[in-house]
């Protein structure tokens, strides 16, 4: 029987090779259209972005940065789990220390940019919806973005490094570094978590308490700065509906992330969970980057409109008629 060591020698988001081929197989077709999926959904808003000045506003240039690094995730490091997934335990892959420090290098990149992109976005939204519009103007100048979201990157190659640690969560080592990487982790989510929850529940109770009634339902027009007449106040059920999607996405947010945290901590101050709690909890985290780019334009109708006008049943031109025989 394998110990925790020959488990963490593999990827951490795959079980124990000694479970049955069908759930090896079943693994590894879930990562399959996981990557498909997110790398086909964070593509289309990509270049939705890019072709339509209507969606070209600062909340969705964070979007976008999001949306690039979850690729990093869907696109190079999903389809390779898919593969090993069905490969041999004593695969030389599995074992070469070089391609598990690339593999953890993406894993980690993508990740840390993707949760620094939902912060970039709350707090965006945030200063929008609950400061003056001059705070808004002054702190999102083009030059003031573009910083941020370099700043994202860079700070989300510092901790690649620590990367490797993170394959040998289930091993007892007795240095313990895989065990300070994962608290360093949680920690950072935790905080991360937080400070997004935080914003996205200030803006709950600005929409619902204010005076100054704003609508979360269309954070497309309201970047549109400098602002033109003030909205018109929305009606009650709008206000709820506003306020219910708000929660939606904060509750998609800790769904994805917070089971990793709570192993992650039960390991450092406990002892490790059992390998395949570790696997669901890596799982659901990293399908967040499939999910994304769902979560930020599901309720645009700028969004929709645009996919519609390029998917191949969209709004075209209607056809000339046909002459009378």
């Amino acid at each position: 029987m394998p110990n925790a060591s020959s488990w963490s020698a593999s990827s951490p988001l795959l079980l124990l090779w000694e479970d049955s081929s069908g759930t090896r197989i079943f693994l590894s077709l879930l990562y399959a259209v996981l990557a498909i999926s997110g790398t086909l959904s964070n593509v289309m808003v990509i270049y939705l972005v890019f072709s339509f000045k209507k969606l070209q506003t600062t909340s969705n240039a964070f979007i976008v940065n999001g949306c690039a690094a979850d690729l990093s995730v869907c696109a190079l490091w999903m389809p390779q789990e898919a593969v090993l997934g069905l490969l041999p335990p004593n695969s030389s892959s599995l074992r070469s220390a070089e391609y598990r420090l690339l593999r953890g290098g993406l894993l980690g990149l993508g990740l840390t940019v993707s949760l620094a992109s939902h912060l970039l976005v709350a707090f965006n939204r945030y200063v929008l919806i609950t400061k003056l519009p001059s705070v808004y103007q002054a702190l999102y100048q083009r030059r003031h973005t573009g910083c941020m979201i370099g700043l994202s990157w860079a700070l989300a190659l510092l901790p690649v490094p620590l990367l490797p640690g993170l394959w040998t969560l289930g091993s007892a080592q007795s240095d313990g570094s895989s065990r300070y990487t994962a608290l360093l982790l949680a920690l950072a989510v935790l905080g991360q978590t937080a400070l997004l929850l935080h914003c996205y529940l200030g803006i709950v109770r600005r929409v619902r308490g204010s005076a100054k009634r704003v609508s979360v339902l269309n954070f497309h027009l309201l970047h549109q700065l400098p602002f033109p007449a003030a909205p018109p106040p929305p009606r009650r059920a709008q206000r709820r509906l506003s306020s219910v999607s708000v929660l939606l996405l904060c509750c998609v947010f800790l769904l994805g992330t917070q089971p990793l945290v709570w192993v992650s901590l039960l390991g450092f101050f406990l002892r490790p969970a059992p390998p395949a709690l570790q696997a669901a909890s890596w799982l659901l985290l990293c399908s967040l980057s499939a999910l994304n780019p769902l979560l930020y334009t599901w309720r645009s109708e700028e969004f929709r409109r645009a996919a519609r006008s390029v998917l191949p049943r969209g709004e075209g031109p209607a056809a000339a008629p046909r002459p009378a025989a």
